[in-house]
C-alpha cells in the first residue's frame, strides 16, 4: 500500500504553520529586545550629555569605522584559518558570517550556543570537514582570548603618566616571550600537554575530584588543536588580523572617549578594554547589557582618567556602536543572506547536537587529522577568493 502525496493545494502541515508563527514571535521579540537596550541606553547618554558641551559627530563617524575595521579583522582570521584546513571562502561571505554570529551572540538568551551553531553549519556549507569546521572555532576563540590578554598586560605594563623606556622594553620583553612560548609549543606540543595536565589535575585537587576528571576532554581540545597545520604564512596573517581586529575595537573605545570631549589615557584604555570583554564573557545577560555597562564605566573612571559623567557618555557611545548597531547590522545580514535553509543543513544541525558540548567548550576531532576537505564550496553563488 502507497502513501498517497498531498495535493498542491493543501494548506501547509500544522507543524510547518506552528514553526512559521515561532519565527513571526522570535523576530517581534528580536526586535523588542534591541529596542528596549537602546531605550536603556540613551536616557544615560543623554544625562550625560547635558554635562557636556556637544558631541563630536566625526569622532562618532571614526568610532563606526574602527568598529567595522575590527569586525573585518576577525572575518579575515576565520577566512585564513579556514584556508589553512584547504577551504578558501570570500571576505565578504566570511566577515557576513561574523556579524550574523554576533548579532546571535549579544541579543540572544544563550547566544553562544546558536552563535556557535550557526558558525559551524557555514563552514561546513563551504566545504569544511566537521575537523576543520570544529578546529576553526577552537583557534579562533583562542586568538581572541590571547590578544585580550595582551593588551591587558600590555596596559598594565604601560600605565602611569609616562611611558619610560624600562616599561617599553618589559612591554616588548613580554610580547617576544608569548611569540617564543607559542614557537617552543607548536614544536614541542608534548610540553603543553604535559602543563595543562599538570593543571587540570591541581585544579581537581582543589576542588575535590579525581585526579583524571576531565582529562579526556583537555586531550581531545589538544589534540583538535594540532589536527591542522597552520603554515608559517597563515599563522603571520592570523597574527597581523588578530591585532587589527583587537586595536580596532580599542580604537572605536578611544573614539567613543574623545566624541565627548574626553582626553583617555591610552594605556588605562587597554585595561579597560580588556576588563570589560572579560565581563562580557560571563552569560548572565544578553550581551551583556547592564554590568558590562557599568564595568565599563567603573574601569574608565578608574583607568583611564575619566570623569564620570564621561565615563558614562563614553561607554554609551562605544555600547551604541559596538552592540546595538552591529547587533543590527548582524540581524540585517541574516535576513538578506541566510534566511532560506539549503540542502544539508539538517544534518549539519544533527551533527553539531552530536558533539555540541565539546563545540561550545573544547572542541574535539570528529574526523582523522588526514581527511580532506570535501573542497571549497560557493557560499551563496560567490567565487572563492
Amino acid at each position: 500500500m502507497t502513501a498517497q502525496a498531498r495535493p498542491a493545494g493543501d494548506p501547509a502541515p500544522p507543524a510547518r504553520r506552528r514553526f512559521r508563527w515561532l519565527k513571526w514571535v522570535l523576530g517581534v521579540a528580536l526586535l523588542a529586545l534591541l529596542i528596549g537596550e537602546g531605550v536603556y541606553l540613551w536616557p544615560r547618554l543623554h544625562d550625560s550629555w547635558r554635562s557636556l558641551t556637544e558631541i563630536h559627530w566625526g569622532w562618532v563617524a571614526l568610532c563606526i569605522l574602527m568598529q567595522a575595521v575590527s569586525m573585518s579583522g576577525f572575518g579575515r582570521i576565520q577566512k585564513r584559518l579556514l584556508h589553512a584546513g584547504g577551504v578558501d571562502v570570500t571576505q565578504r561571505a566570511s566577515v557576513s558570517v561574523v556579524y550574523g554570529a554576533t548579532a546571535m551572540s549579544v541579543s540572544l538568551p544563550a547566544g553562544q550556543v546558536f552563535s556557535t551553531a550557526f558558525t559551524y553549519r557555514q563552514t561546513r556549507r563551504w566545504g569544511a570537514s566537521p575537523v576543520v569546521a570544529s578546529w576553526q572555532l577552537l583557534m579562533s576563540g583562542v586568538i581572541a582570548t590571547a590578544g585580550m590578554l595582551l593588551l591587558g598586560v600590555g596596559g598594565a605594563f604601560l600605565v602611569g603618566n609616562r611611558v619610560g623606556p624600562w616599561k617599553l622594553v618589559l612591554t616588548l620583553g613580554a610580547v617576544a616571550l608569548l611569540v617564543w612560548a607559542g614557537k617552543y609549543i607548536s614544536g614541542n606540543p608534548g610540553a603543553l600537554q604535559a602543563l595543562i595536565r599538570r593543571g587540570v589535575r591541581l585544579f581537581n585537587r582543589v576542588r575535590r575530584h579525581p585526579p583524571e576528571a576531565d582529562m579526556d576532554r583537555v586531550d581531545d581540545a589538544l589534540r583538535q588543536l594540532e589536527s591542522v597545520d597552520l603554515g608559517r604564512r597563515d599563522a603571520a596573517w592570523v597574527a597581523f588580523w588578530a591585532v587589527v581586529h583587537r586595536l580596532g575595537d580599542v580604537a572605536c573605545l578611544g573614539a567613543a572617549c574623545y566624541a565627548i570631549g574626553a582626553d583617555p589615557r591610552w594605556a588605562g584604555l587597554l585595561i579597560a578594554f580588556s576588563v570589560g570583554k572579560a565581563v562580557g564573557t560571563i552569560p548572565f545577560a544578553p550581551g551583556g547589557i547592564v554590568y558590562v555597562d557599568a564595568t565599563l564605566v567603573a574601569s574608565l573612571t578608574a583607568a583611564a582618567g575619566l570623569q564620570f559623567s564621561q565615563a558614562i557618555a563614553a561607554a554609551a557611545v562605544y555600547r551604541l556602536v559596538s552592540f546595538i548597531l552591529v547587533a543590527i547590522v548582524g540581524w540585517i545580514v541574516v535576513a538578506f543572506r541566510f534566511r532560506n535553509p539549503q540542502a544539508g543543513d539538517a544534518e549539519f544541525e544533527q551533527e553539531f547536537e552530536q558533539h555540541r558540548s565539546a563545540l561550545l567548550t573544547e572542541p574535539r576531532r570528529a574526523d582523522q587529522p588526514g581527511e580532506e576537505s570535501p573542497g571549497p564550496a560557493e557560499p551563496n553563488g560567490e567565487a572563492p577568493a
